[in-house]
């Protein structure tokens, strides 16, 4: 009977031990649940489509030509285009024969992207999340400036190559869910999904007359759609951005810190820039975020 009695306490104890190393396991591979703050920073590379907002074309409420034919900065770019040898005054009489050749194909410099918000994740690894980011993007191109009879100084071309410049804040209000799932007991894989809210304030438009080398012109327009000239006031400059909306979608790894987790991950948001007088159809547009975001829910540091 002791024998037996024996038998069925060792067999019993084999299978609760590996029963009970599972579910610590298990417990062990929960993902971490609670309240978050989360900080988070990224390079953002955004779509070329809404950089030609900037390119001071016809369309375009800063409209660069009547910066370069205007009295209060054309005569000062003429001059100084002169001096420079880039233009003949028997071949360009005055700024009022400035033409622009070919308007300038601009592009967003890739930038950084800073951010902060708040994630709340259940014990199931189902969560939803609030966020704030912001970014400064700047747009840049080359415009080319020539006459009307289209000839230059002997030997050179017939037309000045210009820069043009474009800054712009962004600031993202992203809301959304997300779901963690345990991959190993450190190592988290993190999916979010969520809708976006974005707010764009144009902050700069200017032109460097030549490129490089030159003087740079402001041509955002602060004179109420007139051609500036001496002794013109200026009126008070109403932001060409607006409100757009758009969703986005993220896929990142969590590892697991002390203090909280540690994200490295990619965001795709589809969304809408938009700006005044601009073509609505050029609006929405992808733009992608690589980021490094770290989240803390231990907050002992603070004190008891």
């Amino acid at each position: 009977m002791p024998l037996r009695l024996s038998f069925v306490l060792i067999s019993l104890l084999l299978l609760v031990t590996p029963l009970h190393a599972q579910k610590k396991k298990t417990a062990q591979m929960q993902p971490l649940s609670g309240l978050y703050i989360t900080v988070d920073a990224g390079l953002l590379i955004p779509s070329d489509k809404q950089a030609n907002f900037y390119n001071g074309d016809n369309h375009s409420p800063n409209n660069l030509m009547r910066v370069l034919k205007s009295e209060m900065y054309g005569t000062q770019i003429w001059n100084d285009l002169v001096n420079r040898q880039l233009i003949s005054p028997s071949a360009i009489h005055d700024y009022g024969e400035f033409q622009v050749a070919e308007y300038a194909d601009m592009y967003y410099r890739l930038t950084f992207q800073l951010g902060v918000g708040f994630r709340y994740v259940y014990n199931n690894g189902w969560g939803w999340l609030a966020r704030f980011d912001f970014s400064e993007m700047t747009a840049a191109g080359q415009f080319l400036l020539s006459s009307n009879n289209g000839t230059g100084i002997l030997g050179h071309n017939n037309y000045v190559v210009c820069g043009i410049y474009g800054r712009e804040r962004r600031v993202l209000i992203d809301l959304g869910i997300a779901k963690r799932i345990p991959l190993t007991q450190s190592v988290d894989l993190e999916i979010d999904l969520g809708f976006d809210l974005n707010n764009t304030k144009v902050s700069k438009n200017e032109i460097r007359v030549p490129d490089n080398k030159g003087r740079t012109y402001n041509i955002l327009d602060i004179w109420g759609g007139q051609t500036p000239y001496t002794g013109i006031g200026t009126y008070e400059y109403i932001n060409q951005g607006a409100i757009g909306i758009g969703g986005f979608g993220t896929v990142a790894l969590s590892y697991r810190v002390p203090m909280g987790a540690i994200d490295f991950g990619y965001t795709y948001y589809y969304m809408q820039t938009k700006f005044r007088n601009y073509n609505e159809d050029d609006c929405y547009a992808p733009q992608h975020l690589i980021f490094l975001r770290f989240n803390l829910n231990n907050f002992s540091f603070l004190g008891k």
